[in-house]
């Protein structure tokens, strides 16, 4: 289960086992499933990743979350809330009309999209975040932090993330609002992300992602 990529960071020994047992005790379900927890890491090594998008917790709705930030199953009937927003901002930046929700296609591409707390109890939004999974994100960035990368940062707990732990004079930031319906009108829309990101890596003659 621990992502073979990431699996020498102190977290895995020191913090996972704690963690782990908690989430064994919670008397209702937990989200994302058991082995989708690290799937933002599994699919995006240290070598791998290019860009970073940081959410903050899972979605906290049955068949939703599904280990990478923003992303839902294909097929979920649900709303799309943050990621209907994205999608719309994507095709005004680009003009991309994109269908598919899960986001496995980014992630292959070199997108991490990790949310800051990796579990949530289902219907308590951020009932999570203060059980150790801040320590796994630091030592995350401190990785990535040793090179350039591209870093969409949406809304002030992603931002100051940042702040805390990247100190590398090369990254991309784009930090605006987030796009959840409550601030999206706040500087997301009109925020073009997609397109500054795929500028900046064209410039170091790196491919662009393709977003579609």
């Amino acid at each position: 289960m621990i992502p073979e990529g990431w699996a020498g960071l102190p977290f895995f020994a020191k913090d996972w086992p704690g963690i782990a047992a908690r989430l064994a005790m919670e008397p209702g379900p937990v989200y994302p499933p058991k082995d989708r927890i690290f799937t933002a890491l599994e699919m995006c090594p240290p070598e791998a990743v290019r860009v970073v998008i940081l959410g903050q917790d899972p979605y906290h709705t049955p068949g939703k979350a599904d280990g990478l930030a923003f992303s839902i199953p294909q097929g979920f009937p649900g709303r799309l809330d943050s990621l209907g927003n994205i999608f719309k901002e994507l095709q005004a930046d680009l003009g991309v009309a994109r269908a598919r929700t899960d986001l496995d296609d980014w992630a292959r591409q070199g997108v991490l999209l990790l949310n800051t707390a990796l579990t949530v109890r289902d219907g308590a939004a951020q009932s999570h975040k203060g059980i150790g999974w801040d320590k796994l994100v630091a030592e995350v960035l401190a990785e990535i932090d040793k090179a350039p990368h591209a870093f969409l940062l949406w809304g002030g707990p992603a931002q100051k993330l940042a702040a805390r732990h990247l100190a590398h004079p090369g990254h991309l930031r784009v930090e605006t609002a987030h796009p959840s319906p409550l601030s999206v009108h706040r500087g997301f829309f009109g925020s073009r992300p997609f397109s500054r990101v795929n500028g900046w890596l064209a410039a170091r003659g790196e491919k662009p992602v393709d977003w579609g």
